[in-house]
């Protein structure tokens, strides 16, 4: 399977699909800050709620903040906020992920919190890369990561740059561990829209809220 733009439509307040096929399910999406304080500050303004503090990541001298999307169609979907952890040392060996490290990127964020990128849950990773390369598309090699008790794999490309404008994603292997979103109490809030697009590429994600409010994350 490959990249396809998908626009379905929904019951009021239903689920607006998944945008990838043969890649992976929905993990988490990916919002990009310029520090964890602005991230629950626009959390806070916007949501009406408080994301829950995670953790840090040594590996690429990150932390973030999450916050639960769960609902029928994706019951472990949630928000991720990262920056970059201004107590860790930088990583030398490459770049950060999501794009952190981009001139470009560090300008926008400066502006406020940002969708950058989505994670797919793929258990099968080494299969579902290879599938991807054989296509021309390159999501990084698996790296082994871990925050407190969690561990993971995920691609990661040492350029640290999402690919096609954060419309493919990276992809993450729980394996039989614990997943974050065990941990998030519900926030009132889910995934409402979720789409990929090639032209131009990119990716885009609406909230639903109490009373059916809803939020386009920026």
């Amino acid at each position: 399977g490959g990249l396809r733009r998908h626009r379905h439509p929904a019951a009021p307040g239903g689920w607006r699909g998944h945008a990838m096929t043969g890649v992976g399910v929905l993990d988490h999406l990916v919002m990009g800050a310029a520090s964890l304080q602005q991230a629950a500050a626009w959390c806070e303004r916007e949501l009406g709620v408080t994301p829950l503090a995670g953790g840090r990541h040594a590996l690429m001298g990150t932390h973030n903040c999450l916050l639960a999307l769960a609902s029928p169609e994706a019951p472990r979907a949630y928000l991720e906020f990262i920056a970059i952890d201004p107590e860790a040392e930088a990583p030398t060996a490459h770049r950060r992920w999501f794009g952190l490290d981009d001139p470009a990127t560090q300008a926008r964020l400066a502006q406020g919190p940002a969708l950058l990128h989505w994670v797919a849950e793929a258990g099968d990773l080494p299969r579902r890369r290879a599938a991807l390369r054989r296509l021309g598309l390159d999501p990084g090699e698996p790296v082994a990561a871990q925050r407190g008790l969690l561990r993971w794999q995920i691609s990661i490309r040492p350029d640290g740059q999402p690919q096609l404008g954060g419309a493919l994603p990276a992809l993450i292997d729980w394996g039989d561990g614990a997943h974050p979103s065990a941990q998030l109490p519900a926030s009132g809030w889910r995934l409402h829209r979720f789409q990929l697009d090639l032209l131009p590429a990119g990716l885009s994600a609406t909230l639903i809220g109490p009373q059916g409010r809803l939020v386009t994350l920026p």
